[in-house]
């Protein structure tokens, strides 16, 4: 493993805050979003990538990925939210191997009941307290660590 210097104190700093949100951030929206709609950030973020899909259906596998879930943890959350009525699953018919969720009418309208909560929840948390001047430069360094990252850079 190649040596590398240590972190400097604004580096520090940075690094410590931001995995402290990494872990917080998550447990505050969930909160939110269980509080006063009834659904999990998980479950929120399931929800509105079927609602962007093409469609508004996804393969399992890509909506796992896509939610960063597990197979398995994806499978348990979709089976739960069709038993409330807010997706369907079914055998995919492109090759008959693979399972896909869709988004019910029930669920785009939980979707839209849990919008104004989430955008609530994420102008309070976090964009409330960042500077308007630093913000374009903070979501091009993170946009630019979150695609490296999953380039696998």
């Amino acid at each position: 493993m190649a040596k590398a210097d240590p972190l400097n104190e604004t580096e520090e700093v940075f690094w410590r805050a931001l995995m402290r949100i990494v872990i917080s951030l998550p447990r505050c929206l969930d909160a939110d979003l269980v509080r006063t709609v009834g659904v999990t950030a998980n479950e929120y973020t399931t929800l509105m990538c079927l609602s962007e899909a093409p469609g508004r259906e996804l393969r399992m596998t890509y909506l796992a990925n896509a939610s960063a879930l597990s197979a398995s943890r994806m499978t348990r959350l979709v089976d739960d939210l069709q038993t409330r009525g807010l997706v369907t699953k079914r055998t995919s018919s492109e090759d008959g191997r693979g399972n896909v969720a869709e988004l019910t009418p029930a669920g785009l309208a939980k979707l839209k009941q849990a919008w104004p909560t989430h955008l609530a929840s994420v102008r309070g948390r976090v964009f409330d307290h960042v500077d308007p001047g630093t913000l374009t430069n903070a979501a091009q360094a993170l946009a630019e660590i979150a695609a490296r990252l999953e380039a696998g850079r």
